[in-house]
């Protein structure tokens, strides 16, 4: 009875180099994303709570996001066993 339900998969295939990339480009934004945030929480701290000014503050946001992306950076390459799959950019 489940067998036979007038449906008939066609059969088609994924592209998994594309589903890598978009995969990859969402990391990259939550990778990105989440350092912007804790840079400005940074920011914040330095100026309002530290009073190191307005200046300080965005120095110190604009410090950490570039460390940090430089430290994070580069790990976005999909790793798979097949060589096929891998995205090269």
């Amino acid at each position: 009875m489940a067998e036979d339900q007038g449906y008939e998969w066609k059969g088609t295939t994924m592209d998994y180099a594309e589903h890598d990339r978009t995969y990859m480009g969402f990391l990259a934004l939550v990778k990105y994303g989440t350092i912007a945030v804790i840079a400005i929480l940074i920011g914040m701290l330095a100026g309002l709570i530290a009073g190191a000014g307005i200046i300080m503050s965005v120095l110190a946001a604009v410090i950490f996001f570039a460390v940090a992306s430089y430290l994070l950076g580069g790990s976005t390459e999909a790793k798979h066993d097949r060589p096929d799959l891998k995205t090269h950019h």
